[in-house]
């Protein structure tokens, strides 16, 4: 045998023996240990609740924890500045933007990534209010008895509620003598159900993704830009982190970084939830339904002990 065939035959050798020697080697953990565990925020908001759920399902698929803690938004940033929350998947701007001036003030956040545009959140009115010429912020006074002079917002602290508050305490468009009605999402709707049935006038907190859009006739209103934004509050969401977090738990990190959602799937998830199902449960009936979704959330992200992530997200949905 020439040496040219020798030398070719134990580079095959080699090569076959460095194979099964990386086959067996054990696999490098990603992340840290303390990075196991991931803290997740939800103010109570589904469409925040229908994320959680998405990133819930991937991130323990991949062998990790996610501890998902329920926190109105001024506790949840407050957390996060603590150190006691690692993510937030539900920073709306610029409603948002007074918490998130002081965070960065404190250095105590760095934004991870855009996860949602084409969102939108202002005041609305059935649409049968808004034919009948209540389609601004300046025809609510004209028909305050109709509105029994309430707008009904969401849970207490919340950013949109401040806003509302300011509005009615400088008495923009009239709304001196209004009151605001704080309470959850739930609650809120429930009391837009109530007055749709019964033909009362109702004006409350609106916002797009969510199943209210397709669960009621609503009409979004105008003028409301100095508290909202233009377009009707149109809103991007961020993903945010506590300082260092990403730096030390780079792979998950990553996974963070690349999950971007749109309205339509939120609307689907946040329906399935409102309609009692769980939101881990939701996430993965819509990611066995959607597996192309994985091929950019989990490029290039592996489980925590260091194995393709893709493969094992695959295999934890049965796909």
């Amino acid at each position: 045998m020439s040496n040219s065939r020798k030398r070719g035959t134990h580079s095959v050798r080699g090569a076959v023996l460095a194979i099964a020697m990386a086959a067996a080697a054990p696999a490098v953990a990603a992340d840290a240990e303390t990075c196991k565990s991931i803290r997740l925020s939800d103010p109570g908001w589904t469409d925040i609740t229908a994320t959680n759920g998405l990133a819930s399902v991937l991130l323990e698929a991949l062998g990790y924890q996610a501890e998902v803690k329920t926190l109105a938004v001024p506790i949840g940033y407050q957390s996060m500045k603590n150190g006691e929350i690692d993510v937030f998947l539900g920073n709306w701007m610029p409603a948002q933007q007074a918490f998130v001036d002081d965070l960065n003030a404190a250095k105590a956040i760095e934004v991870i990534n855009k996860n949602l545009e084409g969102a939108k959140f202002t005041l609305a009115v059935p649409t049968e209010l808004a034919e009948n010429g209540v389609k601004d912020f300046a025809d609510l006074e004209a028909h305050g008895d109709e509105f029994d002079h309430k707008i009904y917002g969401i849970e207490p602290g919340a950013p949109a509620n401040l806003n509302i508050q300011k509005m009615i305490d400088a008495g923009e468009f009239g709304l001196k003598d209004w009151k605001l009605v704080e309470s959850g999402e739930q609650a809120m709707l429930s009391q837009v159900e109530r007055a749709t049935k019964d033909g009362k006038g109702v004006v409350f907190l609106a916002w797009a993704p969510h199943p209210m859009n397709e669960r009621f006739h609503i009409t979004y209103l105008s003028g409301g830009d100095a508290y909202f934004g233009p377009n009707y509050g149109g809103a991007k969401v961020y993903t945010l982190a506590r300082t260092g977090w990403s730096e030390s738990c780079p792979n998950a990190a990553n996974l963070f970084r690349q999950l971007r959602f749109e309205v339509s799937m939120e609307n689907v998830l946040m329906g399935e939830i409102l309609g009692g199902k769980d939101a881990r449960e939701a996430a993965t009936t819509w990611l066995k339904a959607n597996p192309s979704a994985l091929q950019t959330w989990l490029s290039g992200v592996t489980t925590f002990d260091g194995r393709p992530g893709l493969e094992a997200v695959k295999s934890a949905l049965a796909l």
